[in-house]
């Protein structure tokens, strides 16, 4: 599962950039931010790079949050 959708609604950016600056077609980067597809690993760094954010924004975690 991936937070893209979440962080481009955050930033006030729409799906049709990220795809032209990813150089992906906008239903690939549509199926991305609706966790239909999962980007590859190299994918992921380059819209972590495009979006100025850490790549661990884009991610959900597989953890359950725990109490300390």
């Amino acid at each position: 599962m991936n937070r893209i959708k979440a962080i481009l609604d955050q930033k006030g950016i729409k799906q049709i950039w990220l795809a032209e600056q990813l150089g992906k077609s906008y239903n690939m980067v549509h199926s991305y931010a609706q966790n239909k597809r999962q980007p590859s690993i190299d994918d992921l760094y380059r819209i972590a790079d495009i979006l100025n954010v850490d790549i661990k924004e884009l991610l959900v975690s597989n953890k359950p949050e725990q109490d300390n």
